[in-house]
């Protein structure tokens, strides 16, 4: 059965106009003025509507082994609360620890995506260590449909890198065409200055934020970008958190380093006077970077909407209050993350484009075109065009609402964004041409969501 949506206004990274949509086959085969289609197509009225690409949430965390617990989301419950937000495709961190095998950490985090996820998705292969099986490993993940790897210059003994094992793998990722992410911190600075606080009795969740502050992340930013520069490999940062960090990869970016950079929604509106409030109410706001000084949004808005920020995601990891509480002696020990899969695109929206300065153009880009583009998944999806895969959002810019916990779809027992006002909303999600959401509420089919095998692209 075809689908239709008519009578919407579609943005895209480049273009606004008024025109029809005819999707079969699971890809958009017509766009034009008052389209016909046979008996039996679904049709979608988007009359004062915009249709937007569907969006792409390039950082994610669902199946997640963190800290001495697991994040809360399973495919089910992560996909469905993306797609109410209007994310049609997420990009999962695969993230097995030091301690494990990378290619059957690979195959488990698979195993665990497969025919539970309503939206499609795919990897970035975490680098936990870089051993003499660590390269066959990889370059067979890579022939298997990955083209990202990731790297944590953090979490010292269990995630992160050293600084040999950094160039290991940035050399066979300039080999084999792959794109880097990197967490940009020090790990060794981290360790020590937590120590310190804790040795002085300072274990609260305040603590969180002094014990990596904004200088440590600007020295891991600037680290990685000289790391790119002398093996030639492809990056991008992911969840820049401040103005530092920013001055360190416009800096590498000016001389011709290939960086790229994400920031996530929580640091363009959360502060950290969030994690300051004692309890376990700090404790929800714990993410690593974590929620910085008011001052660097302003930072972050400008260089977003410049385009010197690439990308928005969420680093999306949910840990329920009871799981937060592991850290109730030491701030060392709150499982690190904040839930913001379904709320991104609500929110960059409405304190962006509806309230702030963001060009309508570049919110598309930055949540849908530019993921797409960085991650080989363009033009199939991140586009509206004949041929692309029919992921599409009609959004409703009328629509005025509360972000509450009370309404999510994600399985956590709490919204860091708890309050927020947003002004609009998706009313109708599809996924390859199939609906997902009409009229507001969740319709989606379980395991519709497809594993998207992507092509290294980043030779020369």
């Amino acid at each position: 059965m075809g689908l239709l949506i008519k009578n919407g206004e579609i943005i895209t990274a480049d273009a606004r106009y008024k025109a029809d949509i005819y999707a079969e086959g699971e890809t958009i085969t017509r766009i034009g003025q008052n389209l016909e289609a046979p008996p039996g197509t679904e049709v979608i009225d988007a009359t004062g509507k915009y249709v937007f690409p569907g969006f792409i949430d390039p950082h994610v965390h669902i199946y997640l082994p963190f800290m001495a617990t697991f994040a809360k989301d399973t495919h089910e419950t992560g996909s469905k609360a993306a797609l109410m937000g209007g994310t049609t495709t997420y990009i999962e961190m695969c993230c097995p620890s030091r301690n494990d095998d990378a290619l059957e950490g690979y195959q488990l985090w698979k195993s665990k995506a497969e025919g539970n996820s309503y939206c499609d998705y795919t990897f970035h292969m975490a680098v936990s260590k870089f051993d003499p099986k660590t390269e066959g490993e990889l370059r067979e993940i890579v022939a298997d449909g990955i083209n990202s790897f990731k790297i944590f210059l953090s979490y010292k003994n269990f995630f992160g890198v050293d600084d040999g094992e950094m160039y290991e793998t940035l050399r066979l990722a300039k080999e084999l065409g792959v794109i880097v992410t990197a967490h940009c911190e020090n790990a060794e600075l981290v360790g020590r200055l937590q120590q310190k606080l804790l040795s002085e009795g300072k274990t609260g969740p305040e603590w969180h934020e002094p014990s990596r502050p904004e200088s440590v992340e600007a020295e891991g930013t600037a680290r990685f970008a000289t790391f790119l520069e002398n093996t030639g490999a492809t990056g991008y940062v992911v969840h820049l958190s401040c103005k530092p960090a920013l001055d360190a990869a416009l800096s590498a970016k000016s001389r011709g380093v290939p960086l790229y950079i994400e920031s996530v929604i929580p640091h363009f509106l959360l502060d950290k006077t969030y994690a300051e409030r004692g309890g376990v109410e700090a404790m929800k706001y714990i993410m690593s970077p974590p929620l910085r000084d008011k001052r660097n949004q302003k930072a972050l808005w400008d260089a977003l909407a410049q385009g010197f920020i690439d990308t928005v995601g969420t680093d999306h990891c949910p840990f329920d209050t009871e799981q937060k509480l592991l850290g109730k002696d030491a701030f060392t020990a709150i499982p690190n993350g904040i839930p913001a899969i379904e709320d991104r695109v609500n929110l960059l929206y409405t304190y962006g484009v509806s309230r702030g300065n963001l060009d309508i153009h570049r919110f598309v880009d930055a949540a849908s075109t530019k993921p797409a583009k960085l991650f080989g998944l363009f033009p199939r999806k991140g586009a509206i065009a004949v041929g692309s895969d029919a992921d599409l959002v009609v959004y409703d810019p009328q629509y005025r609402g509360t972000i509450s916990v009370k309404t999510q779809h994600v399985n956590n027992d709490y919204n860091a964004f708890e309050g927020f006002e947003i002004d609009g909303r998706p009313v109708a999600v599809t996924v390859r041409g199939r609906v997902m959401v009409r009229d507001g509420q969740f319709v989606g089919e379980k395991g519709w969501g497809r594993f998207l095998k992507r092509e290294p692209m980043y030779f020369g």
